[in-house]
């Protein structure tokens, strides 16, 4: 009988994921991750009702519970990076590195230890295997779809990790949930950025990197407002930009265009479909390919944020370090830092992190 080790997050999605296995007949434990302890005992701290909601469902589907402590790793190996990309301007995505350095990396070597074959979650994806090769692909239900999170993963990792709901929408997963007696059915999901809880981001942002002001700009470079740093905004926001009225400017309103890092200065321009707003083409690094590499160019679908429709594009070599995309429409708010992320139909290929980008 496999042994299999499910992420136990107290949500109601691996919940359900355990369940699904032990039904199909895997030797099945859980474990249960701590990857924040910085707000330990503040408001903010959700851990100790997560692990109370994990250690009630493990009981009551007779499954043994390890807890570990992973929070050095993910302070060093996700939470760095992050504080580095928005003291540099940039709107980075801790979720991608979570998943890539923590769960699919520290929890899988923790669970070979434990004597695991496989590694599960409750994450909304597909595994398609073929002659020793894996693939990722979009969920059944493509409103829960987590393969824009998971495109960092490797075959490798990939190869050892199972996903139960991949086949199964949200609202069938809270009623097998209701009808097994799981005390989390309805649990709220957890949103966000694990670590930030139900406070405002830049309330958070304060504790860690210290303000740097400077002068918000139109796109005539009239200075129009002041800024209290660059990372508290982002390419696309409309709201929290302080800048009242305007002499002189229509009532449209106005959005964040452009970070000007080197004069540390905020580009904004008035109305939703201003042309600075969108990019026809980007620059990206970093690549992380699920397979092997695609042979450039080629043509496939991206997404340039989660949720996001597929958009189609090209996508060509400049060197060993970085890569064009070129958009058949243009895209609104593009935010360097974030991820762009290439499908072939559902088959998730891989990603890399937005660069630069060109109107």
């Amino acid at each position: 009988m496999k042994k299999i080790i499910v992420g136990m997050s107290g949500g109601v999605d691996s919940s359900v994921s355990a369940l699904k296995l032990k039904e199909q007949g895997y030797n099945v434990e859980g474990l249960f991750m701590k990857n924040w302890d910085h707000d330990d005992g503040t408001e903010y701290c959700s851990a100790k009702k997560d692990l109370e909601d994990a250690l009630i469902v493990c009981d009551k589907l007779s499954i043994e519970l390890h807890t570990v402590n992973f929070a050095k790793e993910y302070w060093d190996n996700v939470f760095s990076h992050f504080l580095t990309e928005y003291k540099s301007g940039r709107t980075p995505n801790p979720d991608v590195l979570c998943n890539r350095e923590i769960k699919f990396k520290v929890f899988l070597d923790y669970a070979k230890k434990l004597g695991a074959e496989f590694i599960a979650t409750g994450h909304y994806v597909k595994k398609y295997t073929n002659n020793n090769n894996f693939f990722l692909a979009k969920a059944s239900d493509l409103n829960k779809d987590q393969s824009y999170f998971l495109h960092a993963i490797d075959k490798d990792q990939l190869a050892k990790s199972i996903f139960p709901l991949g086949y199964i929408k949200k609202e069938d997963v809270r009623k097998i949930a209701k009808e097994a007696g799981l005390i989390n059915f309805d649990k709220k999901d957890s949103t966000g950025i694990c670590f930030i809880g139900e406070r405002r981001f830049d309330d958070f942002l304060k504790t860690f990197i210290k303000k740097d002001p400077g002068d918000i700009l139109d796109d005539n470079g009239r200075k129009i407002g002041s800024h209290n740093g660059l990372m508290f905004h982002t390419i696309g926001q409309r709201q929290g930009l302080g800048i009242g009225g305007i002499s002189d400017a229509n009532e449209e309103p106005w959005y964040v265009a452009k970070k000007n890092i080197k004069d540390n200065t905020l580009i904004i321009v008035q109305g939703n479909n201003n042309p600075l707003l969108y990019s026809g083409s980007i620059i990206a690094t970093n690549c992380s390919w699920i397979n092997d590499p695609p042979t450039f160019p080629f043509s496939c679908k991206s997404k340039i944020r989660y949720r996001q429709n597929d958009q189609s594009c090209i996508v060509s070599q400049l060197d060993d370090m970085k890569i064009s995309i070129k958009f058949n429409k243009k895209q609104r708010a593009v935010a360097p830092g974030q991820y762009i992320v290439f499908y072939d139909g559902d088959i998730c290929l891989g990603g890399a992190v937005i660069e630069s980008i060109k109107n």
